[in-house]
């Protein structure tokens, strides 16, 4: 028995030292034959025999085989299981708890008793996120805490800073997002709203508006009230 486990031992010490020689390889040529490539944050294995997963910026999936001679940009798909694995691996990648919302860099906008609770990323600028606030404005006994991340230029940027350092932050937003009321200039520290925008680019979310719900659904683009509704419950 101790012979076997001391075999067993030695096969996988060689097993792991021969993936960690293959990662070192993939690593060396694709940095070696495409300097411009962002650094690699992992390689790993995939289902299909030969090909590997090459992970750069967070949460970008690209494919290469054994050698880094080809590189390939796509989804990958298991035909037996009728399963896209690409998009089951960003989700995991991207995957955002509500518990895990740093709340402190956003404000809330609260009616009724504020017992259900949402989040949302928006850029003030974004068409379809004043329409959410129409929406909101059907909602009762709902806190919605709003992470600005100004996303459509600068003056995006210039509103979101107006916004947030507002004496009212909440009141200033809804009178520009619902009565159209510009906020008035306002300067402060802001580090929150650049905060925002990192923690929107790591867990891809690229579009405003997106809501996060209590139990970690994600809902990019524009819903209708009821639809919100069934969410919060």
């Amino acid at each position: 028995m101790k012979c076997f486990k001391s075999l067993l031992l030695l096969a996988l010490t060689a097993l792991s030292l021969g993936a960690l020689a293959q990662e070192a390889t993939i690593r060396k040529n694709l940095t070696e034959r495409l300097p411009k490539l962002p650094s690699i944050d992992e390689v790993s294995k995939t289902p299909m025999p030969g090909v590997f997963e090459v992970r750069i910026n967070g949460s970008d999936i690209f494919y290469t085989d054994a050698e880094g001679n080809y590189l390939i940009q796509g989804a990958m798909i298991d035909t037996r299981a009728k399963v896209n694995l690409t998009e089951q691996r960003l989700e995991k990648l991207t995957a955002l708890a509500f518990k895990d919302l740093p709340m402190k860099d956003a404000f809330t906008l609260v009616r009724g008793n504020g017992k259900r609770k949402m989040a949302v990323f928006e850029d003030p600028n974004c068409g379809y996120c004043k329409k959410l606030h129409q929406e909101f404005a059907k909602l009762d006994n709902v806190t919605v805490h709003v992470f600005l991340i100004p996303v459509l230029g600068p003056d995006s940027a210039e509103k979101a800073r107006s916004i947030w350092c507002a004496k009212d932050k909440a009141k200033t937003y809804s009178d520009w997002m619902v009565n159209n009321q510009p906020p008035a200039a306002a300067t402060c520290d802001t580090a929150a709203i650049e905060r925002n925008s990192r923690l929107a680019s790591k867990h891809g979310i690229k579009g405003t508006p997106t809501m996060i719900f209590v139990n970690d659904t994600r809902v990019p683009g524009y819903i209708a009230a009821d639809r919100i509704e069934t969410l919060l419950n």
